[in-house]
């Protein structure tokens, strides 16, 4: 699998911060598939020419098919801190997104109860009270429209997975490229959605950092 290489957004002696590029997975499904992680670590070994193991710690995802920042911890103290404020939402998660043109959606804040659906290999939106169901909260803040599609901005509030793909395709606005959830638009590899901002506390420095990943050369031409 080809994927582009990653680019270092932020690193101190307890966080690197990249942005990710499509089809590069978070962690690797399999024993030697690639992984950011793994391109992480390795980073560090040849930067710092470590011996043995590298420690990078996981305290957030984002799908393979998704660009944008990526945190990692350098540190079990910061991994420990990091995961804490994802589990209590006291990070700020932006991303955008491209929907088709004639998608007809508003701003504001979406809610619904989603679970994964073993038969169709996706999850799926359910009514309240389902059992296995989580609650997923996302919020539009902007629109945008551009060349043949629209650009929303977009504040996730929970993190469930695929649930930015799955509320937007939902509601009749499938990301250009995201076939499983529906979209029929043709898009460069992967889905044109990307974690475009992230903020949170720095673990030791208690200072809150703005982490931001430019968009992917993908979406010049629909500007």
């Amino acid at each position: 699998m080809k994927f582009a290489t990653p680019l270092v957004l932020y690193e101190d002696n307890h966080l690197l911060a990249i942005s990710k590029p499509a089809l590069l997975a978070t962690m690797g499904a399999k024993e030697g598939e690639p992984s950011a992680a793994e391109w992480a670590k390795d980073y560090l070994k040849r930067k710092y020419d470590k011996p043995g193991n590298v420690y990078v710690g996981i305290v957030s995802r984002i799908d393979a098919h998704v660009t944008g920042v990526l945190l990692f911890a350098r540190t079990s103290k910061a991994a420990s801190r990091l995961s804490e404020q994802f589990r209590d939402r006291s990070t700020l998660k932006e991303y955008s997104a491209l929907i088709p043109s004639g998608a007809k959606i508003r701003s504001g804040k979406l809610v619904d109860w989603m679970r994964k659906e073993d038969r169709l290999h996706r999850m799926v939106v359910v009514p309240e009270g389902t059992a296995d169901a989580d609650k997923a909260e996302l919020e539009i803040v902007a629109q945008e429209r551009l060349r043949n599609c629209q650009k929303v901005d977009l504040q996730l509030i929970t993190g469930r997975k695929h649930q930015i793909r799955l509320q937007l395709a939902s509601r009749g606005a499938p990301i250009l490229g995201d076939k499983k959830y529906g979209s029929t638009d043709r898009y460069a590899p992967g889905i044109a959605l990307h974690a475009r901002r992230l903020v949170f506390t720095h673990p030791t420095l208690k200072t809150r950092l703005t982490i931001e990943a430019p968009l992917p050369e993908a979406w010049q031409p629909y500007f």
